[in-house]
């Protein structure tokens, strides 16, 4: 891994590899200690594996302040696709929150998880496997949460938690 001088201890590593991509936000989640940010089109499918919703539970109930904020471009696939997710959001309501983009957003096309505010895994562009890794690179972790924070901004309500809401 390369060194950006962000810290002294600051990783930031390019990749092609969408199987890399899905690997690293399972390994990342166990090491998350408050937030857990995602923006995509749409979930990919390993959102629904029992491994990472046993994760992501394990991360929930680690401590009551913990949160998952998901924000996806789409969230039609949700309710036939997605149903450990669903159930995760419904069980966890407090602290898992699933919104979709609004018109304004959807030319945002880079996506992106940010575990913390120092970790994080970022593909360039929907269409495209080229993505980066960055460990301990809090100023690389900064601007994907502001840019977290306005794509946020234009995006509707938190969606209800079960699947009438949806």
């Amino acid at each position: 891994m390369k060194l950006t001088g962000n810290l002294p201890n600051a990783e930031y590593r390019r990749f092609e590899s969408f199987r890399e991509y899905e690997d690293i936000v399972g390994l990342m989640i166990p090491l998350t200690q408050r937030i857990i940010r995602v923006f995509d089109r749409n979930p990919a499918p390993a959102w629904n594996t029992s491994t990472r919703i046993g994760l992501l539970r394990q991360f929930l109930l680690a401590h009551r302040s913990n949160r998952l904020l998901i924000v996806l471009h789409e969230t039609r696939s949700l309710t036939s696709g997605f149903p450990r997710l669903l159930e995760l959001s419904r069980q966890f309501s407090h602290a898992c929150v699933i919104r979709e983009t609004l018109r304004s957003a959807k030319h945002a096309s880079d996506p992106f998880v940010i575990f913390d505010a120092s970790h994080y895994v970022h593909r360039f562009h929907f269409d495209h496997m080229r993505a980066a890794e960055g460990r301990n690179d809090a100023a690389g972790a900064q601007q994907l949460i502001e840019r977290f924070g306005e794509i946020e901004e234009a995006s509707g309500p938190p969606l209800a938690a079960h699947v009438t809401g949806l």
